[in-house]
C-alpha cells in the first residue's frame, strides 16, 4: 500500500505471485477470505478516491484468479468503493488477463473498464504514480528486469537483422 497526491489517497498494491495456489483443497475457502479480508481493508483505507495496482508478473498461471472469482469480487465490491476507484493497473499483463478482460468488457460497467490500464514495465508505471510509498516484490522487480532485457535483445537483434534494416531503410 502507498499513497498518491496531496491529500494521500491510497494506492492498493495486489501481487498475484503470492496468491494460493490453485491445486489446494482449501482454494475456494481460503480465495473467499481473502477477498473478505481485502475488501473490509478497503472499507477501512478508502475514504476518498483510491486506485489498485495489479502485479500479474512472475504468476504462474496456476496461481491465478479465476474469472468466477473476479466476478464475484467485481459484484460484491460496494459501490461507494467501485466510485472511488480512480485507476485500476495491470502490471505485466498477460495475454490470458487481456483475453479475460476483452471477453468480459461487455459484462461490466463502461466506467469501470475505462479506470483500467496496461503498463507493460515497472519504469512506465513510475511514469504514472510516485512509487516512494509502493513496495513491489523482489520477484516482481527481477521479473521485470529480465524482461526488459529480453525485449532489449529482440529489439537489438532486430536492428541488426539485414533483412528488417533493408525494408527499414527503404
Amino acid at each position: 500500500t502507498g499513497y498518491y497526491g496531496d491529500g494521500l489517497n491510497a494506492i492498493i498494491v495486489f501481487a498475484a505471485c503470492f496468491l494460493p495456489d490453485s491445486s489446494r483443497t482449501d482454494y475456494n475457502y481460503v480465495m473467499e477470505n481473502l477477498f473478505l479480508y481485502v475488501i473490509s481493508t478497503l472499507e477501512l483505507m478508502v475514504a476518498e478516491d483510491y486506485m489498485i495496482v495489479y502485479l500479474n508478473g512472475a504468476t504462474p498461471r496456476r496461481r491465478m484468479p479465476g474469472l468466477g472469482w473476479m466476478k464475484k469480487c467485481y459484484q460484491m465490491i460496494d459501490r461507494r468503493l467501485r466510485k472511488n476507484l480512480k485507476s485500476f493497473i495491470i502490471v505485466h499483463p498477460s495475454w490470458f488477463i487481456r483475453t479475460i478482460l476483452a471477453v468480459t468488457r461487455p459484462f461490466i460497467s463502461s466506467k469501470f473498464s475505462s479506470k483500467i490500464q496496461y503498463v507493460n514495465t515497472l519504469a512506465e508505471l513510475r511514469e504514472m504514480i510516485p512509487m516512494e510509498y509502493v513496495h513491489i516484490p523482489d520477484s516482481i522487480v527481477k521479473y521485470d528486469e529480465e524482461k526488459c532485457i529480453k525485449r532489449r535483445m529482440r529489439t537489438s537483434c532486430l536492428s541488426n537483422d539485414p533483412e528488417i534494416t533493408s525494408v527499414e531503410q527503404e
